[in-house]
């Protein structure tokens, strides 16, 4: 009879508690996780926004860059379009030339003998002093010269010994002689390459008009 008339009290429970009170952390973490998740939602539909803004700038201003060059192109005269044209083309047709020569230098590399490879090596080495080509081009123009005129007229030089070099050598091995050369090859050399227009005389003419 006494266990009937028993409060929830009594029975070992804490005044006040219910099932809506022991249930509340449940609920709290479910409304925060709701909340997290509104906010990264949230977030990720302003990020959206944003790059789709932006990718649009991106696609007005790449319009205008090609309706400005269509423009330009609508105002250049058929004689200046051609001109455009022709230097594309030469340029890209400059570029293929080039891929070809180094193509073909590679396999011509690869095909050297060691001598022959070292000889190569030694010509790509091989320069003149850029401080004397400078003096002696400055001496004969009497001038100040750049740089750039030392670096063309040290290759050419280098270029014009090369040739001199090689006919010296079909000249040493047309009198049934071996290397290394010697003057008389050089000067005979120079005379054939004089011969055939291949050397500048050196001596002034002085034309005489009638």
């Amino acid at each position: 009879m006494d266990k009937a008339g028993e409060t929830p009290a009594d029975q070992g429970g804490e005044p006040g508690e219910s099932e809506e009170t022991t249930a509340a952390p449940g609920s709290a973490a479910g409304a925060d996780a709701k909340d997290i998740l509104e906010e990264a939602g949230g977030d990720c539909e302003a990020d959206l926004k944003e790059a789709a803004a932006e990718e649009g700038e991106l696609k007005s201003q790449d319009v205008s860059d090609l309706t400005a060059v269509e423009r330009e192109d609508s105002l250049l005269t058929p004689a200046a379009k051609k001109l455009k044209i022709d230097t594309k083309e030469k340029k890209e047709k400059k570029q293929k030339v080039d891929e070809d020569e180094i193509q073909k230098m590679q396999i011509l590399v690869s095909s050297f003998s060691e001598e022959q490879l070292n000889r190569y090596e030694m010509y790509r080495r091989s320069a003149f002093p850029k401080a004397a080509i400078k003096r002696l081009v400055q001496s004969i123009t009497g001038t100040s010269v750049s740089q750039n005129v030392v670096i063309a007229m040290s290759g050419i030089s280098k270029v014009f010994v090369g040739e001199v070099v090689e006919e010296a050598l079909d000249v040493c091995e047309k009198w049934g002689e071996v290397p290394p050369l010697q003057p008389k090859h050089m000067r005979e050399a120079v005379r054939r390459l004089k011969s055939k227009g291949q050397i500048p005389n050196s001596k002034h003419k002085k034309i005489i008009f009638f």
